[in-house]
């Protein structure tokens, strides 16, 4: 899990997210701990757990990054604690993640650069949490999602602030990273190198035991193995949704509306002509006049074009104004005034002289208030359905804002009251291959972050259906009883006790291949009847071309000829014995497009390495300085252990 975490952020895309904008990793994962993180008092220094350069990093900060990691890292493996995070390193990478950025953006301003209040804004524009549903922004939504995530619009704007310096400094250190050509043709060449060898697998079950262990021995290997019966946290979900139906009659849209809705949109319902075109630009007149006469002596426009080593494009539909915009009102005037399938004279534009070919010509007559009156009538009715959903929505928030319970609005508007199976974070019904509600999809993420009987009320499908939930039930992440998975324990024990023995038998195996057995032979040996190895001959670039690599193929691809090694296979399912027998050695020729592929691949690398080391460097010049006490009082607060 961890490392599924730290290989994200020292991949490129990893430290633009985290040199950018890792507070922001809260409005797609979103955690309980963001919010209800306690104060921090009596450690040494106050609040802060580093200082880099004149810059504090703050317990809340750390605290509030932390959380939304272990959210990120949920989404992979929804079983994962903050203890079992913390405890893997997941703090302490968090932490020198906020150091390094917060060097970078030290060292920038150093530089004199700056991220200036309207480049944070176009930032903020981008995200996607933040639009409406017309795909636009929408400042309510900007305002109310930060108020959920228990940010301020200040911390978020400096965020920012630093990410995009963070940027400035960094996208030069990686810009065109190469290696040169004679390397790529070394690491190319490894691609075609084939390997002979054999590989065997001793299986535990066949030294396992068939007896049971005593409860000694089986709640020993309970308490050692604890977090391999871990289950996830389980949430039950009452639920119910509302849309136009639980609207009153609303009334119909009044002549007087719609006859002002015709004069609002009066240019919608004129006159109007729209036109396509097949269009050439030339870089003169003379050139222009040249095209118009081979295409006024039979040719076509296209042929025209090709001829002096151009070629058309097609544009339109457009009216005579919106052309007039994309090119110049002389190129409009000129396309205009022409018919369906002839050539109009050069006109000078933006880009040059424009040659346009009138393909279509769309004419639509003005329509009266009469004409429209039935598609007005429906879009102010639509609008006020919209609405007054709307207002009944906010009516609903305010309502639980207030104190009022799902069950007491499910009763007041007659809705009908759902009840979940426990579902799980990744949206699974526990201990079932089942999946939650549709309906809940949206929803899942909050429920999760909410305490018992607080109902929420999320769209579902926006400006439609709405959704009003609470969490009846919550049991949280913990190892289950042994008494409940007695048998599960027991076998996972004779595994362990057979992946024991059976190391022991794969010692004694390559014992023997070292002194000269072949591995088939040193098997035979065995008083065990173990299976036979499998020959393997195999080139490193087929290894590739097979997608995920199993490790016990990688370890053969990492040994020296001539060697005998051992593997431990997953889930205590015993031991791969690899020989690796032969390597020959592969050849490339530098024109190769593998030696191409092989540049930019590698430069890719490089310059994450090139990164790697300028943050490096950065820390070292802006200095950096840890409290080691109020990392520690982070520590215990995320997983509640004692002061």
């Amino acid at each position: 899990m961890l490392q599924l975490f730290r290989n994200f952020f020292k991949s490129k895309i990893g430290i633009g997210v985290t040199l950018g904008f890792l507070v922001l990793i809260a409005l797609a994962f979103a955690s309980s701990d963001v919010a209800t993180t306690g104060t921090f008092g009596g450690v040494s220094g106050g609040d802060r757990v580093a200082v880099v350069g004149g810059e504090k990093i703050g317990t809340a900060d750390l605290s509030m990054n932390a959380s939304n990691a272990l959210d990120m890292a949920r989404q992979q493996d929804p079983k994962v604690t903050m203890e079992a995070f913390i405890a893997q390193g997941g703090l302490d990478e968090v932490l020198n993640q906020m150091i390094s950025r917060t060097a970078l953006s030290e060292f920038a301003r150093s530089m004199g650069l700056r991220a200036g209040g309207r480049l944070v804004d176009s930032e903020i524009l981008q995200i996607q949490s933040f639009k409406g549903p017309d795909g636009s922004f929408d400042e309510d939504l900007f305002r109310a999602t930060l108020q959920r995530r228990g940010l301020t619009e200040s911390a978020v704007r400096d965020d920012m602030s630093k990410g995009l310096l963070s940027r400035q400094v960094i996208t030069p250190v990686t810009f065109g990273a190469s290696i040169p050509e004679y390397f790529a043709v070394r690491y190319a060449s490894l691609l075609q190198e084939k390997r002979d060898g054999a590989i065997a697998i001793i299986p535990s079950r066949a030294f396992a035991p068939e007896g049971d262990p005593t409860d000694e021995q089986l709640k020993s290997y309970y308490a050692a193995h604890r977090e391999n019966y871990i289950r996830p946290e389980r949430r039950v979900i009452r639920y119910a949704t509302f849309g136009e139906d639980a609207l009153s009659d609303l009334r119909a849209p009044t002549d007087a509306e719609i006859a002002a809705r015709y004069e609002q949109n009066k240019a919608q319902y004129a006159a109007s002509e729209s036109r396509r075109f097949t269009q050439l630009v030339v870089p003169t007149e003379a050139a222009a006049k040249a095209v118009l006469d081979t295409v006024n002596k039979g040719s076509s426009l296209a042929a025209a074009a090709k001829q002096n080593g151009l070629a058309t494009t097609t544009i339109g539909p457009v009216t005579k104004s919106e052309l007039a915009e994309q090119a110049s009102a002389a190129v409009a005037k000129a396309g205009f005034a022409v018919s369906r399938g002839e050539t109009a004279q050069p006109a000078r534009g933006g880009l040059g002289w424009y040659i346009l070919r009138v393909d279509s010509i769309d004419k639509k007559p003005a329509r009266s208030l009469d004409q429209v009156r039935g598609d007005i009538s429906s879009t102010l009715a639509q609008e006020q359905k919209r609405r007054a959903i709307a207002d009944l929505s906010a009516q609903i928030e305010d309502e639980l804002d207030q104190g009022k319970t799902l069950s007491d609005l499910v009763k007041e508007l007659g809705l009908t009251l759902q009840t979940s199976k426990p579902l799980t974070a990744d949206g699974n019904v526990y201990g079932t291959a089942d999946s939650a509600p549709e309906v809940l999809s949206r929803a899942l993420a909050t429920a999760f972050d909410m305490r018992e009987n607080e109902a929420q009320i999320a769209e579902v499908d926006p400006g439609k259906t709405f959704l009003i939930f609470d969490v009846d039930d919550i049991t949280e992440s913990a190892a289950a009883p042994l008494a409940d998975i007695r048998d599960d324990v027991t076998a996972a024990w004779r595994m362990s006790q057979g992946s024991d023995a059976a190391k022991k038998a794969a010692e004694r195996v390559m014992k023997r291949v070292k002194e000269g057995s072949t591995l088939a032979a040193a098997l035979k040996k065995e008083e065990t009847t173990l299976p036979p190895p499998d020959a393997i001959s195999m080139s490193r670039e087929q290894l590739v071309r097979s997608g995920q690599v199993p490790p016990v193929l990688a370890l053969l691809f990492s040994m020296a000829e001539g060697t005998v090694k051992r593997l431990e296979a997953p889930n205590m399912n015993g031991w791969f014995i690899v020989q690796l027998d032969d390597i020959e050695a592969g050849k490339v020729d530098a024109e190769d497009q593998m030696v191409k592929a092989t540049v930019q691949n590698l430069g890719t690398t490089v310059g994450d390495e090139y990164a790697q080391q300028f943050i490096a460097a950065v820390e070292e010049d802006i200095g950096a300085e840890r409290n080691a006490v109020a990392i520690d009082a982070v520590r215990k607060q995320l997983t509640g252990l004692p002061d």
